[in-house]
């Protein structure tokens, strides 16, 4: 092909969101596509959708119509453009979307993709394409491994999928529709990809599924691996200083993983679990399979592998038939544990799920000032956590340069924010940081050996 055609890919909602787009811009960079920032001027847009948020369709429509009058006005300009949609909104709706949209000239699902070349193909011919349906070959095995030059581009931090989908059927979800059934890349393929990223400069890498901790991937052994023996394995790769993965179900912490926070340095010490509600009737309501008791026996076992071990949740405000007394023992929950941050929601009802059929649904108002509440307490929860470490000393993997001149943004092992002066050379190393005070959304501290060395300057004075 002659030239560079332009490719502008919008993510919506979770990290698996995030890593699947980058798949796609990977996979269609050998036919000319370089991305871009912006929509204008871009012959391919691909919207990359999510549904698991409140009106999350309405909301793709409205970009929809944006991109309408962008394509409206490159047709004028002789120069044709593509419209895309994937992931779970068009999973879910695919036909609908197509009828209300009919500027969009591709629609795939979130089990697809790794068929667009074929699609856009067809597509530029002047076909209307809906696929939606699962396929029987596993998409993993059909994508390219992504390029250096795209991993360096993208930083030092990673993320790699590792499992797909969910077999849990909460009853308020709809990922088991649009993701489907719970899948597992095997061991060693996700082994080369992180070393891969290795070579490629990268130094912390986040495994990634809808159900993370349910991994059951084939091992080179010929028997299914759990996902604590995976990271025991991804921690043998040379480069790789940190491991994460999110996101969890209680259910599935099992010993081996907890060993794993017990045994592997690089396992950073902090836990995304979400609970969703601290009552045990919401949580059987929402066919969570686990209670408020044994949501806390992991929370201990936990703890007691890693003492400096914190937690972050989600946590679902008003699902149907939550009295006042449901929500009290959601916010006694928050105070039992100590959750050092949590993403909270009002419950919304997604069509084609038990939960959107159930009766006593709860008042709007009612959920707007629970919601209040619970943020409230997480906030305050939130702020007394980040301010313990005021005083103390953090490992911080520097990640980019700051707003400031000569300053650099890192993470500490809890996913904090950290902003020190440093010199740009020293991205992608990890340094200890005495943290000087708590900013708004961030810490502000100083590297240990500066901080000495200004100080034996200051005492030579």
């Amino acid at each position: 092909m002659n030239g560079t055609r332009k490719l502008h890919v919008k993510s919506f909602g979770c990290q698996m969101n995030v890593y699947d787009s980058d798949r796609m811009a990977d996979m269609l960079t050998p036919l000319g596509y370089a991305e871009t920032g912006t929509p204008d001027g871009a012959d391919l847009v691909i919207l990359n959708t999510c549904n698991i948020r409140e009106r999350a369709a309405e909301k793709i429509y409205s970009e929809l119509g944006k991109l309408r009058l962008l394509k409206d006005e490159a047709a004028r300009d002789g120069r044709p453009m593509l419209i895309a949609v994937a992931g779970c909104v068009a999973q879910a709706e695919g036909k609908e979307i197509m009828r209300r949209a009919p500027a969009v000239d591709v629609i795939v699902g979130s089990q697809n993709y790794h068929q667009l070349p074929e699609l856009l193909d067809r597509a530029a011919r002047g076909e209307k394409i809906v696929d939606t349906e699962f396929p029987a070959e596993d998409k993993f095995d059909a994508l390219a491994a992504p390029s250096r030059h795209a991993i360096h581009a993208r930083g030092i931090s990673a993320f790699v999928t590792v499992q797909e989908g969910c077999d849990k059927f909460c009853t308020f979800c709809v990922v088991p529709y649009t993701r489907g059934m719970e899948i597992s890349r095997p061991v060693e393929k996700i082994a080369a990809d992180v070393a891969r990223l290795a070579e490629a400069g990268v130094r912390e890498v986040t495994l990634i599924g809808q159900n993370v901790n349910a991994y059951h991937g084939k091992g080179p052994d010929g028997r299914d691996w759990s996902l604590g023996k995976l990271l025991y394995r991804l921690a043998e790769v040379p480069g790789i200083a940190r491991l994460r993965y999110t996101t969890s179900h209680p259910t599935d912490m099992d010993d081996a993983l907890i060993e794993a926070h017990r045994d592997l340095p690089a396992l950073m010490p902090m836990v995304h679990l979400p609970v969703q509600s601290g009552s045990d009737g919401i949580l059987a309501a929402m066919n969570r399979g686990h209670t408020r008791a044994g949501y806390l026996r992991v929370i201990d076992k936990l703890r007691a592998a890693r003492a400096d071990i914190a937690f972050t949740s989600d946590f679902i405000v008003g699902f149907p038939g939550e009295t006042e007394a449901d929500f009290a023992d959601t916010l006694s929950l928050v105070d039992a544990v100590g959750f050092a941050g949590a993403y909270t929601f009002n419950y919304s009802p997604r069509p084609g799920t038990p939960a959107a059929e159930m009766a006593s649904q709860v008042p709007d108002t009612d959920k707007t000032e629970r919601l209040y509440r619970l943020q409230d307490l997480i906030t305050r929860r939130q702020n007394v956590f980040n301010g313990s470490f005021v005083g103390q000393t953090l490992d911080v993997l520097l990640e980019k340069p700051g707003r400031l001149d000569g300053q650099l943004v890192g993470r500490s092992p809890y996913l904090q924010a950290v902003h020190v002066m440093a010199d740009e050379a020293m991205i992608g190393e990890i340094v200890p940081v005495a943290i000087t005070r708590l900013g708004a959304n961030s810490l502000h501290g100083e590297i240990v050996n500066a901080r000495a060395t200004r100080d034996l300057a200051e005492a030579g004075a």
